[in-house]
């Protein structure tokens, strides 16, 4: 990180001057004048589901939402991460650069949700860009994209949104949240000409009735920026953590949808001209 002072001996009123000119050079040092400190649950390297290539991928500790469907319930609560220091992440990621740029990869924050620590996020993204020179994702539920600046979304090259119901009724269901500032934070990557990566999860019974999809599927072609849509077929790899945590898991008895069903499903954005996986 680049010193907040002149490296070169000044005098007193010289190196006061100097320090109130030069301003911050990292988003943390923006907001906090102090090194940036976050809750993480783990980082991980993975390819094909974190964004393009492989990637170092950060997970942060505490989300707003409570998804039935989450694999990862152990992360929801920020308390339980581990305090770390973006150094720490930095460091880290950075013994991988020159094999993630050789796999045409990058490094994305995801969580949890990452925008519930915007500045931590946002000092992650400047110096994997900056400092690593990595491609960046962001991967959110939007819900809390008020909370995203433009300077984070400037070092933000991909974002990862998932829109996980178009009914308003299903949506609050699935998350106990409110579908309206999603769409909202993503009218607004679209102005900014940011490009998205839709993820929708398919569950039977829950969020694959047609006019829920197709929902989804005109919001996203109407934007002109979503250049990919993930359909992702709803599993139960994550129930073992929910009993793990004395939480009753309400999808038990849903069934995984079939290759057909996803199938079709990834057909209603298909139609609307979207690329769909």
């Amino acid at each position: 990180m680049t010193a907040l002072r002149p490296s070169a001996p000044a005098s007193p009123a010289r190196a006061g001057t100097a320090a109130a000119t030069a301003g911050p050079c990292t988003p943390a040092a923006a907001a906090t004048r102090r090194p940036a400190v976050g809750s993480v649950h783990s980082w991980d390297l993975s390819t094909g589901v974190d964004g393009p290539g492989t990637r170092f991928v950060t997970f942060l500790s505490g989300c707003p939402l409570t998804c039935l469907y989450c694999h990862n319930p152990d992360t929801w609560r920020m308390h339980d991460g581990k305090r770390t220091t973006a150094d720490e992440i930095v460091a880290e990621a950075g013994k991988y650069t020159r094999f993630i740029a050789a796999a045409g990869g990058g490094a994305t924050v995801s969580g949890g949700e990452p925008l519930l620590q915007p500045v931590f996020t946002g000092e992650l993204l400047h110096r994997f860009k900056h400092e690593l020179g990595l491609h960046t994702a962001l991967d959110t539920s939007g819900y809390l994209g008020v909370r995203a600046t433009d300077a984070l979304l400037r070092d933000t090259d991909l974002v990862l949104l998932d829109i996980k119901s178009w009914d308003r009724a299903t949506y609050r269901k699935v998350t106990g949240r409110p579908l309206e500032p999603t769409l909202d934070f993503a009218r607004r990557l679209a102005d900014l000409g940011k490009e998205v990566h839709v993820r929708f999860v398919l569950v039977p019974g829950l969020t694959d009735d047609p006019a829920n999809i197709e929902g989804v599927a005109a919001f996203a072609a109407s934007l002109g920026n979503v250049t990919r849509v993930d359909v992702l077929p709803f599993h139960k790899l994550g129930e073992a953590k929910w009993q793990a945590l004395g939480r009753p898991f309400a999808l038990h008895d849903t069934p995984c949808p079939t290759p057909e069903q996803t199938a079709l499903a990834r057909g209603f954005f298909s139609a609307h001209g979207l690329y769909a996986v």
